[in-house]
């Protein structure tokens, strides 16, 4: 074998060799999403060429390669390759193997990351526990306008911040209340887009016989009152990012326009021939189930494909409980802020009845319920439990 050239390595370039083809087509689309190159060898014997010819510094490395013994090329590449870390795939069972949860100064505690969150848990072997290390909730700062250090939450921002260095597709997914709409602002003030527009757009609020010209915009007398010429939102949102809140909602009268602007970047006016080029990223939010909706015939399926090119879903509160008292502590202290007074502070018995709560609403629920409390607190210096109305109506209010 020929000697080895030294090479400066790079983090951000991911070699998976495996000859299974399916399994290395699906790691390549799981990871081609975030912010890495990625390479494909099919066996043992070409991982080394590439490794030769390349400057990948990640190697995951199916242990079922037909070439060559996998032990062996794992006892070769330190001495070969020391600059390269190496993690087992199982390409027969489709599970990715880290012996341990990767150290934070880890080349692959992205990897691990992106793949624990994109895969279904039993895919990988460790507890989920195992995301919640000080070191990575501490490198996994909030969204602007978000905080929370849930294990939960953490995973969301750390994926957030992976993906907002890219101009890639972002699909946001969660229940109504969950703050879905922070986290699309979130990526576009992290982006390189954040000088430029952020257009938001809720699909489920525009008619559908407005919809058209609302996203591309239209000419004078394309219908019936469009007595002036116009810019559909779309084109407003060039150089910046456009958000399509409730996208689950669109008609499938309007997919196949809006496939084809995410296809080639290119808008048509409702009633011109004429076609711009734009140059906008897109952020998609819904808190239905597309796939099912892709299952029914409401969805398009290739549109499914490009819309949810990064999936990030966001849990409900109930399943981070930790961060509840955080968050109804900075709607208060906002509240009091705005009102001009001192900040209010909340019993241990206040606290423990919110943390006691379902909250079927999510956050926005717990917002509504902490201003409700602190108006009905009137001048107490903090919030007790009776302040609070927690249910399907605000029942607390007919007792002042």
């Amino acid at each position: 074998m020929a000697l080895s050239v030294k090479r400066s390595r790079s983090s951000r370039h991911i070699l998976i060799a495996s000859g299974n083809p399916g399994f290395q087509a699906k790691m390549a689309r799981l990871l081609g999403t975030a912010p890495w190159k990625v390479s494909e060898a099919v066996g043992g014997a070409e991982a080394l060429v590439r490794l030769e010819e390349t400057d990948a510094g990640i190697l995951l490395l199916d242990r079922h390669i037909d070439d060559l013994d996998y032990s062996e090329l794992m006892s070769l590449i330190p001495s070969q390759y020391p600059d390269v870390e190496v993690a087992l795939l199982d390409g027969d069972n489709g599970e990715v193997v880290f012996p341990e949860c990767p150290s934070p100064d880890s080349q692959l505690r992205d990897v691990y990351v992106v793949l624990r969150l994109q895969e279904p848990c039993e895919r990988l072997p460790l507890d989920p526990d195992a995301l919640a290390t000080p070191q990575l909730i501490a490198s996994a700062e909030a969204l602007p306008g978000m905080l929370g250090s849930s294990p939960a939450l953490q995973c969301v921002f750390r994926l957030a911040r992976l993906v907002a260095r890219r101009d890639t597709t972002v699909l946001i997914t969660g229940q109504t209340g969950t703050g879905k709409e922070l986290v699309a602002r979130g990526i576009h003030q992290l982006s390189s887009r954040a000088k430029g527009p952020l257009v938001v757009v809720n699909c489920a609020a525009i008619p559908e016989t407005l919809l058209e010209s609302e996203l591309f915009g239209c000419v004078r007398g394309a219908y019936t009152g469009a007595v002036e010429p116009r810019l559909g939102r779309i084109h407003a949102a060039h150089g910046g990012t456009l958000f399509l809140d409730e996208v689950g909602e669109l008609p499938l009268s309007m997919q196949a326009k809006l496939l084809r602007f995410l296809q080639e970047g290119e808008v048509q006016r409702l009633g011109s021939s004429d076609v711009f080029r734009v140059d906008v990223r897109v952020v998609a939010a819904t808190n239905l189930d597309l796939e099912e909706r892709v299952r029914l015939g409401a969805i398009r399926q290739d549109l499914f494909f490009r819309l949810a090119v990064f999936p990030i879903e966001l849990p409900p509160l109930r399943n981070h409980v930790q961060d509840i008292e955080d968050l109804a502590r900075y709607h208060l202290a906002a509240l009091c802020q705005r009102a001009g007074v001192p900040v209010k502070g909340m019993s241990v018995a206040a606290v423990r009845l919110l943390r006691r709560h379902s909250w079927p609403g999510n956050v926005r629920e717990l917002q509504h319920a902490v201003e409700r409390a602190f108006i009905l607190s009137e001048d107490q210096p903090r919030l007790l439990p009776e302040h609070f109305s927690l249910g399907p109506r605000p029942a607390g209010l007919r007792k002042f």
